[in-house]
């Protein structure tokens, strides 16, 4: 492995007359095929799992410090939808991002835990094993929107995509996923623990990331500037959502940059209704494992009087109530007082939904 990095890197000198195809502008070039092959073998994109460690892995090299994740699925569909506050891609090479080779990494590339990245092949083959792949949004400078659609009977994903893994330790003593399914919390997981001291992930639904990045995202404009920009699209991609004015605006910038939602969420978002989001990271850290694996011993005489659950798993099952109340909310144009009130009892657990007083 050692002599086969050291050919890859002193390879990487050569004549740039050898390794490049076409000189595209503005950064952007198309490789030979010879020195796309010699920058490693063609990662495959097996599951939706890899498609997402790529798109996080451009979105670093693009210089992001700040990552937002956007996943949804409806029967077999999955939409996901990847903002940044990276470099940005120039408008026209939105579509050519996509093509085999194309890459803004002549003189640079990352060797990271997942292998060699920078041969312009990762967007590439993600359009090539999805339904759809398009930039919603991007510009020099100002960060990208990229929106993906896969479908599960083509690419496969795995069945468990809500439990998050839990944190502990490795041999070395380094922080590590130590149990949990590998889907696509876990990709996000694992990807914020390896570059924890360069950007931040944040991941939810659509309305969630909406509701994140308005709140969290730091703008660069203050409101008297506002009044001398005749679009927002003028602004950064993230700090769009945080001008937006109204419900009917923010939802007009979400779905134009491939976060779909009603207006009646939007409203939800705006009066506050949808939280923001803690980071991956934070997220993880309070699922760390105990110092001590050892299994803990059960009280039956306690354990018999019934059902307790921890605070964590409380909160994040009220979380997700309030995720799917969102189809009722839709639907019969109904709106929540509170966050679900979760009850146990010995053999019971009930859920309470508290309406808005015009409901």
């Amino acid at each position: 492995m050692a002599a086969d990095l050291a050919d890859f890197v002193s390879s990487m000198g050569g004549d740039r007359a050898l390794r490049v195809e076409e000189n595209l502008g503005e950064g952007y070039v198309r490789l030979r095929v010879a020195e796309a092959e010699r920058r490693q073998a063609i990662h495959d994109i097996r599951c939706v799992e890899d498609a997402v460690t790529e798109m996080l892995r451009n979105a670093r090299d693009a210089g992001a410090r700040h990552i937002y994740v956007a996943t949804s699925r409806e029967g077999d569909v999955r939409t996901t939808v990847m903002l940044d506050d990276g470099s940005g891609i120039p408008e026209d090479m939105h579509e050519r991002v996509f093509e085999a080779r194309v890459t803004s990494k002549l003189e640079s590339y990352h060797m990271d835990r997942w292998g060699v990245h920078g041969r312009g092949m990762a967007l590439f083959s993600i359009r090539e094993n999805a339904v759809s792949a398009e930039v919603c949004a991007s510009a020099s400078g100002k960060g990208s929107s990229i929106r993906v659609v896969t479908d599960a009977t083509r690419l496969a994903e795995r069945a468990d995509q809500s439990s998050w893994p839990v944190l502990g330790t490795d041999e070395d003593g380094a922080e590590t996923c130590v149990r949990g399914p590998h889907n696509i919390v876990r990709a996000c997981c694992e990807f914020a623990l390896d570059q924890r001291s360069s950007c931040e992930v944040y991941l939810g639904s659509p309305a969630e990331v909406a509701a994140t990045a308005r709140a969290r995202a730091a703008s660069s404009v203050d409101g008297a500037d506002l009044l001398f920009i005749d679009s927002l699209d003028e602004l950064p991609v993230i700090e769009r959502l945080r001008a937006a004015a109204d419900a009917t605006e923010l939802r007009e910038q979400a779905v134009a940059l491939g976060l779909e939602m009603s207006e009646r969420t939007a409203h939800r978002i705006v009066s506050g209704q949808i939280r923001p989001l803690r980071s991956v990271l934070a997220r993880l850290e309070r699922r760390a494992a105990p110092a001590s694996s050892r299994p803990r011993e059960v009280d039956l005489a306690r354990d018999r009087r019934g059902l307790r659950l921890s605070g964590d798993d409380l909160e994040e099952f009220s979380r997700a109530m309030e995720r799917d109340f969102s189809l009722l909310a839709e639907r019969y144009y109904l709106t929540l007082a509170r966050e679900p009130r979760v009850r146990v009892s010995p053999r019971r657990v009930t859920v309470t939904f508290d309406l808005g007083s015009d409901d």
